[in-house]
């Protein structure tokens, strides 16, 4: 199989160092500047701006060095968006040498009528080289800069950021649907040059018994109930026709008493299979979805929760917990990057480059960005992308499991769907042949 390349930026060790006010007559210390918490916004190029607290560093004119710290914000960037940072500019487009743009508040986060609710202190642009970054890793900055109104070299009065900003290749696996989960496609593997077949899937409609009883037919009108949706399928096969993983829904979803959705009370729930020989199979991950209600303003969401399952163990390892938003689709995501700390030069510690013990990692073998999945919202045809961590793909099974995966997040939008509204003929009138 033909990875493709991918980098990823960290920024962490942020610290924010402000000077201290002389002593007033008859006070017995210094006051400093800035009593409210402080944060970050980061931006690279055209992707998302990531807030983040910055620590504050008390300046009492010495050389403090911030302790290595937890990560504060990651980017990854595919093939594209490399080609469009190292593209040259023109005169209608900013494309050219990527800039991490760093925007430093005092206050709270959050936002009043659409306002930032924090007082700006200063900005700083870092430029990034990033040629050769999907080759080996690479720190980029890393030190004290200069912000605000005093900013400038040796101003004792300046208010200063440190920040340590880490490039380091990140190559992925990468697969397509060519058709929706329920219409039984194909997934193909994205290569760096072409696409080729990888996997079929087989929709299909069972009960839940059907795992331990084989010869058990399928329930015939599970995926037309008006009250729950439940037996859906996807099993995932290799080009011989082999069954390598399957998604299967063991817990219906329903609605709550008294409402037409599915609460987090009472979500629903997929179990991921691998074969475990002579046709049985074994759970390796279990997802749980669920609808979640939006704010003011703002549109519902799937909300999802996922556990892997650890062979002989009686308790399940949380790799996600988040949302996806209803209208607009977005990204199922298992990444552990921000779990790990970052070194002094940029490293995370518990990475295989880096200098902690691997030994008391909680997560197994599952480091730093696992997979994602990208589906459409709600009443939009959806041919998941799927990418996932080349450390994490060992075999085609692997990355079979994650492909069902990937297929059971996209089912979960429908059957998250509120109950006041009909499912699309594919999933509410299921064909004998599905069923099968």
């Amino acid at each position: 199989m033909d990875p493709c390349p991918f980098v990823r930026v960290l920024v962490g060790n942020l610290a924010l160092r402000m000077p201290v006010a002389p002593p007033a007559a008859g006070a017995g210390a210094g006051v400093h500047p800035s009593t409210s918490p402080c944060y970050c916004k980061i931006r690279l190029g055209k992707m998302p701006v990531q807030s983040v607290p910055a620590p504050l560093v008390v300046s009492d004119g010495g050389e403090q060095t911030p302790a290595s710290g937890a990560l504060a914000a990651a980017f990854h960037l595919s093939k594209a968006d490399l080609e469009w940072f190292n593209g040259k500019p023109s005169l209608f487009s900013s494309r050219g040498e990527a800039s991490l743009k760093v925007s430093v508040y005092a206050g709270r986060k959050g936002s009043t009528c659409g306002v930032s609710s924090g007082r700006l202190l200063g900005k700083a642009t870092i430029p990034l080289d990033l040629k050769g970054a999907e080759a080996k890793p690479a720190v980029l900055h890393s030190g004290w800069i200069s912000i605000g109104k005093r900013a400038g070299k040796g101003n004792p009065a300046a208010t200063e950021l440190s920040l340590t900003v880490r490039a380091e290749p990140d190559p992925r696996f990468v697969f397509e649907f060519d058709g929706e989960p329920e219409c039984s496609p194909q997934v193909l593997q994205v290569g760096s040059a072409m696409k080729q077949p990888m996997f079929t899937c087989k929709f299909g409609c069972r009960s839940n018994s059907d795992l331990r009883r084989p010869g058990m037919q399928p329930e015939r009108d599970a995926g037309a109930s008006a009250k729950e949706r439940k037996g859906w399928s996807v099993t995932v096969h290799d080009l011989k026709g082999s069954p390598v993983a399957m998604a299967s829904m063991v817990t219906p979803f329903v609605p709550s008493p008294g409402t037409d959705r599915v609460s987090r009370s009472n979500p629903g729930a997929w179990l991921i299979l691998r074969p475990a020989g002579d046709g049985a199979w074994e759970p390796w991950a279990r997802l749980e979805c669920w609808r979640e209600r939006g704010g003011a303003g703002a549109s519902d969401s799937l909300g999802y929760h996922f556990d892997l399952l650890v062979p002989g163990a009686d308790h399940a390892v949380a790799l996600a917990d988040s949302s996806i938003p209803s209208s607009k689709g977005g990204k199922f995501a298992i990444d552990l990057t921000a779990a790990q700390p970052l070194s002094r030069g940029g490293t995370p510690g518990c990475s295989p480059r880096g200098s902690g013990d691997l030994s008391n990692w909680p997560l197994g073998n599952y480091r730093g960005f696992v997979m994602s999945a990208a589906v459409q919202g709600e009443g939009r045809c959806s041919k998941p992308t799927v990418e996932v961590g080349v450390a994490h793909i060992g075999c085609a099974e692997d990355a079979a499991a994650f492909v069902a995966l990937a297929a059971a997040v996209d089912l979960s939008m429908d059957a998250c769907r509120l109950f006041s509204h009909r499912l699309r003929k594919e999933l509410s009138h299921l064909r004998a042949d599905l069923l099968r």
